[in-house]
């Protein structure tokens, strides 16, 4: 089970391993970040797909960001049991000013993720919402 995830994070991620693009200083530029080994992929802006889903690029005034989370979590606290993947798709909206930089960051505290947007200076702007989780 183990083998196939990992081989389609790999395909997936062979799409976007090419460079950044560089900001637009007119738009505000939203990286995602997660823990070492979770997958948090930029999914959708206002309803409608996004090309890279490294980051957003946004122009200023109220979006809706959305993007999917997938962490692993141990069943049961056995030491061999296989590990469960859950996958969520969080969704964010914020008010984003031009030029600015902000972080989606997502990390999991057992079966609950944890995603919130953040300024540049490291200010919690928005928790997101869980819409589903697989």
């Amino acid at each position: 089970m183990r083998l196939p995830i990992a081989l389609l994070s790999c395909l997936a991620l062979a799409g976007c391993a090419g460079p950044l693009p560089k900001p637009d200083p007119d738009m505000a530029w939203v990286d995602l970040h997660a823990q070492v080994g979770d997958t948090f992929m930029a999914d959708r802006l206002d309803g409608k797909r996004v090309s890279d889903g490294r980051y957003f690029q946004v122009s200023p005034g109220r979006h809706t960001l959305e993007a999917s989370y997938e962490y692993e979590v141990a069943r049961g606290g056995l030491a061999f049991s296989e590990p469960q993947y859950i996958r969520c798709r969080m969704e964010v909206e914020h008010e984003f000013q031009a030029g600015e930089r902000y972080l989606f960051e997502a990390y999991s505290l057992g079966f609950t993720p944890v995603v919130r947007l953040k300024d540049s200076q490291g200010q919690v702007l928005a928790r997101a919402e869980r819409s589903l989780c697989l």
